[in-house]
């Protein structure tokens, strides 16, 4: 599975607004709704903060991956999020994330849903990819960095 048969240029910002957990997950998910694969987005939103409350999925070296499983889900809907700054998303390494992947995915997807989460590691574990995405300076140019690193 690749990230870009799931990101479009409309589920994409380079320039997030939010500077606080709840509200970047909100900005995130209002992209996500723009793929028509969530149908109710308060069941959504309870699902990925319900995940963000267990666990943070703030990574380390400026990675965040909020992600839930849903029936508010009919696909695995995607979303990406840009913070040149950095927001403090209770990362593993205690450092501001910058990167924001967000996935939600229908409860009975479990080997598609791995699979994205797989991708982003896999991605995500090259520094020159994940400045490349914080230097981007439109979502057209996001896809093709990540089309040209798959």
């Amino acid at each position: 599975m690749r990230l870009s048969d799931l990101l479009t240029e409309e589920t994409i910002t380079v320039s997030l607004t939010h500077k606080d957990k709840q509200g970047i997950i909100e900005e995130l998910l209002d992209l996500a709704m723009k793929t028509g694969k969530i149908n109710d987005r308060t069941a959504a939103l309870k699902a990925v903060m319900d995940r963000e409350n267990l666990m943070s999925t703030g990574l380390e070296k400026g990675i965040a991956v909020p992600h839930a499983k849903s029936k508010a889900a009919n696909d695995l809907a995607m979303s990406l999020g840009i913070s040149a700054e950095g927001i403090d998303f209770a990362s593993a390494d205690g450092k501001p994330s910058h990167l924001f992947f967000f996935l939600l995915a229908p409860e009975t997807a479990a080997g598609p849903n791995v699979q994205v989460l797989a991708q982003i590691a896999r991605l995500t574990a090259d520094q020159g990819f994940c400045e490349a995405l914080k230097s981007a300076s439109s979502p057209g140019e996001v896809l093709k960095i990540i089309r040209d690193a798959e």
